[in-house]
């Protein structure tokens, strides 16, 4: 298993971050290594990711859970679970009216050990997106 997470206090309500994370249109304008998002991100929904750490390269996935406002799950790999990732939007409350954000990514399989090598370390890009997500949601920018 190999994992990669950040983790954000947002002085903003779960409403606006997840009105912010479910807008894949707008995913370049606050997150910098975000090319593009096609389709609708929705509970069921299949959607691709393009980001510029692997220019015009989709990422397929699938919005696997999606619990408005609180928790949101992008799964995604090969077929018979050969290579997995799994990456998990995170909002809890606080109790001063702001909220924890986190973003972990996990992945797993048996084909990890070879396709691990390959996977860009994606501590700067978690750190830039929840960063950026932070600025765009605090309405700062």
């Amino acid at each position: 298993m190999k994992e990669f997470s950040a983790t954000t206090t947002i002085d903003a309500s779960p409403q606006t971050i997840w009105a912010i994370l479910t807008d894949g249109a707008r995913y370049p304008e606050w997150d910098p290594y975000a090319e593009r998002i096609e389709g609708t991100i929705a509970a069921g929904e299949s959607i691709k990711a393009f980001t510029k750490l692997s220019p015009g390269r989709a990422f397929p996935v699938k919005v696997s859970e999606f619990v408005p406002e609180q928790r949101m799950t992008w799964s995604g790999g090969m077929p018979l679970g050969l290579f997995k990732g799994v990456r998990t939007f995170t909002l809890t409350p606080k109790s001063d009216n702001a909220v924890q954000f986190t973003v972990r990514e996990v992945f797993s399989g048996p084909l990890l050990p070879l396709i691990g090598r390959t996977l860009p370390d994606m501590t700067e890009p978690f750190a830039q997106f929840v960063a950026g997500l932070k600025k765009r949601a605090e309405g700062v920018g």
